[in-house]
């Protein structure tokens, strides 16, 4: 396992993302179908809605025009800064699981059948972590 940091997603990237996965959604269009339209595979379109890829000039107005909004669209509540969102439980989540460690623990996990067990669990996680 290398020791590079892992790449975290830009805050803008991870909210033009969740702009085009709603929108998506809205119109009950499949990423493999928009995928398709824009000439990607659904993995890429995939990759764009979590941030993890940047979306280039050109593919966002493919986009708007795919998804049938301004490209102004993208960027609503970005207006300053302060409006950038903040490390989310999303992307907390997707760092985790980019590791192997992570992966093994998530699947399994869920498959300890008693629940007072998971909390023991969660709560020595935690311990380790204030030390």
């Amino acid at each position: 396992m290398s020791n590079r940091p892992i790449p975290v997603p830009h805050p803008i990237d991870i909210h033009v993302g969740r702009i085009v996965r709603q929108r998506r959604k809205a119109l009950g269009v499949s990423q493999k179908a928009l995928a398709g339209r824009l000439g990607v595979t659904f993995q890429q379109l995939q990759k764009y809605e979590q941030g993890d890829n940047r979306i280039g000039a050109s593919r966002l107005m493919q986009l708007a025009l795919a998804l049938k909004m301004p490209v102004g669209r993208f960027f609503e509540g970005l207006d300053s800064p302060v409006a950038l969102p903040e490390a989310t439980a999303e992307k907390q989540a997707r760092l985790f699981l980019k590791t192997a460690e992570g992966q093994e623990l998530a699947r399994t996990f869920p498959k300890i059948a008693r629940p007072a067990m998971r909390r023991r669990i969660l709560e020595l996680v935690k311990s380790l972590n204030d030390g």
